[in-house]
């Protein structure tokens, strides 16, 4: 299970899995002095998404996909320093830095000079005006380089936020400490680890975002010129209802299950407790795992060098590393998962909200599992043995009468990960937004959320199957 930490919004993400799929249609940062300055005003807005009109056609009226992710894309908008870059995987690449910036790592005290360049993608306007935003990146991060990921929003009366840093990021904590940053607010938005939220939307009438636009950083050391390539950037936009129930769906009388890898985070407690408390808390790392293994991709022996000789699934322990939030202190930080995924060869990987069960029988069908966020009361799931406040798992199937096969890595060993759980119980505590907790305390849930791995060039029925969800 997730570590207790509480959230004050939902994660979301969305998946990329698109070079193969037609284009869509046509307070300062809080790095403060550590970053470089704001960009002029870049094109026209973006006024048209694929994945939003997708998500129109399936009836997700809640949320909004907007990516970034083809060369056409990356010529778009403003750079500095940057260019887009063409080939299998396009991508966007520094083609001169546009200056000099120092940053001491928080986590480490370490300071270091670093050379940078800016892209800061057209001004995106939200198909649903959201409470909460959240965005997305894949990329390539050899040693001595890293990237930083802002977004800023739009209000109804025209007011633009702050650029807001939604990661500083690397795959891996050799140069820095991957990281959220906390404490920004301008008063009407504030950053939750990786969550752009509306302060009480509830009872800030009216108050949305509008539009959004991204800043992608990308650092190198000073003269090495090499640099990271980003593959994918964007945000999803949401605003789902409160609600402690969610509409029945109906199943689609096909059973179909999928050979994913069974791995348990229990095998794991006490190993590396540097990160979130060891195994007992790795639900995110150990299910995007079993995904990626899915998907054929494993970590070399190399990469695992580090991991003590005689613990089991030593990739796990390595995905947990490969996750760690250093101020969220956790391995629960949903984009840096759906970043992980992704520094697999040509694997794609993004958290988005889907709206019923329904839609995960379609990527089901089309061979896509897809890694899910519920909490619940023991009672309220009957046959997981226990509860929680928050907890990944994988759907790697459905029963003909329509029940969810997942693999739950909260098993004791990993034999046992694979389970069936009744489709009504599993639809509400993944769907809804409102929960009681034991204590009786209104609490939130996932409101949908999940995680989406997939080859960066799908097949044309995986495409099908994300257009219909409302991912492309």
């Amino acid at each position: 299970m997730t570590a207790p930490t509480p959230r004050r919004a939902l994660l979301a993400v969305v998946l990329a899995a698109a070079t193969a799929a037609s284009l869509p249609a046509g307070r300062a940062s809080a790095a403060g002095a550590d970053g470089p300055g704001p960009e002029a005003p870049g094109p026209e807005p973006d006024r048209a998404s694929g994945s939003a009109a997708g998500a129109a056609a399936a009836g997700a009226a809640t949320v909004d996909n907007r990516f970034w992710y083809a060369h056409a894309h990356w010529r778009a908008g403003t750079h500095r320093g940057t260019t887009a870059v063409d080939g299998a995987r396009p991508g966007l690449e520094i083609a001169a830095p546009a200056g000099r910036t120092e940053y001491t790592d928080p986590h480490t005290g370490r300071k270091s000079a670093w050379e940078y360049a800016t892209w800061t993608s057209p001004v995106h306007r939200c198909a649903v005006p959201a409470t909460e935003a959240i965005a997305s990146w894949n990329a390539r991060t050899p040693a001595g380089t890293w990237i930083q990921t802002e977004l800023r929003v739009t209000y109804p009366d025209g007011t633009v936020g702050p650029w807001y840093v939604m990661g500083r990021w690397a795959a891996g904590d050799g140069d820095i400490r991957r990281t959220s940053v906390d404490g920004q607010t301008d008063g009407r938005t504030t950053v939750w680890t990786d969550t752009l939220a509306v302060d009480a939307p509830a009872a800030a009438a009216g108050l949305r975002i509008t539009h959004w636009q991204l800043r992608l950083t990308l650092h190198r050391e000073p003269g090495s010129g090499r640099g990271p390539t980003v593959w994918l950037a964007g945000a999803m936009a949401s605003d789902v209802p409160d609600r402690f129930t969610v509409p029945a769906s109906a199943p689609s009388g096909r059973a179909h299950e999928l050979t994913v890898p069974r791995y348990s985070q229990e095998v794991h407690t006490g190993q590396y407790p540097e990160y979130d408390n060891g195994g007992e808390a790795w639900c995110s790392p150990t299910s995007s795992q079993m995904v990626i293994e899915y998907w054929g991709r494993r970590p070399s022996a190399a990469s695992l060098a580090w991991v003590a000789p005689g613990y089991a699934d030593p990739q796990v322990c390595h995905a947990a590393r490969s996750t760690y939030d250093a101020a969220y202190k956790g391995c629960g930080n949903w984009p840096f998962n759906a970043a992980y995924a992704a520094t697999y060869p040509d694997l794609a990987g993004v958290v988005t909200r889907l709206g019923s069960l329904a839609d995960l029988e379609t990527l089901v069908a089309a061979g896509i599992p897809a890694i899910t966020s519920q909490s619940f009361r023991r009672e309220e799931l009957t046959g997981a043995g226990y509860g929680t406040a928050g907890h990944l798992m994988t759907v790697i199937g459905f029963t003909a009468a329509g029940d969810v096969v997942a693999n739950d890595p909260n098993s004791a060993d990993n034999a046992s990960v694979r389970r069936v759980y009744k489709r009504r119980e599993w639809e509400n505590v993944w769907l809804r937004t409102k929960r009681r907790n034991a204590d009786g305390k209104t609490v939130s849930g996932s409101g949908g959320v999940c995680y989406l791995y997939a080859p960066s060039r799908p097949t044309q029925a995986q495409i099908a199957a994300l257009r219909r969800v409302g991912v492309l």
